[in-house]
């Protein structure tokens, strides 16, 4: 697996990509099959996580794909509050229990392995073995590819067509602020903390998918806040290195 990951980074997070999409609309489909949600998907992700998070730290690659304390300026990095803004997007309309006790909690452990998986998959695997080459087309391709992996939300039947295409808009400019948090601090945590609690709770939303005012205010919201974080983030780096 070293050799393999040392000869193509780019086929070896291509490959993770696959394995992780797939495994988990599998996994989703198989939980619902036997009648309870989120059951082996929970199981898959954890599997999937504990082997990526062992195979990072005993190859020497922490750092590399910043699994550490993050370098900032709590101040200047506006004490990271849009990431706030972004992690109550789910209580924008309430709160209410959507599933029973067992799969809520089911959903809420799933969501927490998705969100580091994905962080470090996208922005770990997949950005840091682009931008060797090409540093824009990495943050570009990483960011895309993280929105677009959401339309699998449609092929499983996780969610209605206007709700998954807004979905992967909102994900892409996510997952550009995403990409510069990691580029301006070394560390994927922030990020990772941030996606997981955004998936988690989403499970407690009182957002009806139905209702298309709901669903564009909910968008525009989280495009917006993660578009002006990432200019502004983009900015400060600018200025710190002109200083420099």
């Amino acid at each position: 697996m070293k050799k393999f990951y040392e000869k193509n980074e780019i086929w070896f997070a291509v490959i993770f990509i696959i394995v992780y999409v797939v495994g988990t609309a599998l996994a989703d489909v198989f939980s619902d099959m036997i009648g309870v949600g989120k059951s082996i998907t929970v199981a898959y992700t954890f599997a999937l996580s504990i082997f990526l998070l062992v195979w990072i730290f005993k190859s020497g690659l922490k750092e590399k794909y910043g699994l550490v304390i993050p370098k900032f300026n709590f101040k200047k990095d506006l004490f990271y509050l849009p990431l706030l803004v972004l992690i109550s997007v789910n209580f924008f309309f309430g709160a209410r229990l959507n599933a029973n006790a067992l799969e809520t909690v089911l959903y809420v452990l799933s969501m927490f392995a998705v969100g580091f998986l994905e962080e470090i998959i996208f922005r770990g695997l997949l950005f840091k073995a682009m931008a060797k080459d090409n540093l824009k087309v990495a943050i570009i391709v990483s960011s895309l590819t993280f929105g677009i992996g959401h339309i699998v939300n449609l092929i499983t039947g996780n969610g209605a067509l206007v709700a998954t295409i807004l979905q992967v808009v909102y994900a892409t400019a996510v997952g550009f602020l995403f990409v510069i948090i990691f580029l301006k601090g070394g560390s994927l945590l922030p990020c990772i903390i941030a996606h997981a609690l955004v998936n988690s709770t989403s499970i407690f939303s009182a957002q009806d998918e139905s209702i298309l005012w709901m669903q564009l205010v909910t968008a525009g919201v989280v495009i917006v806040v993660a578009i002006a974080y990432s200019v502004y983030l983009i900015k400060a780096q600018k200025e710190k290195a002109q200083k420099e």
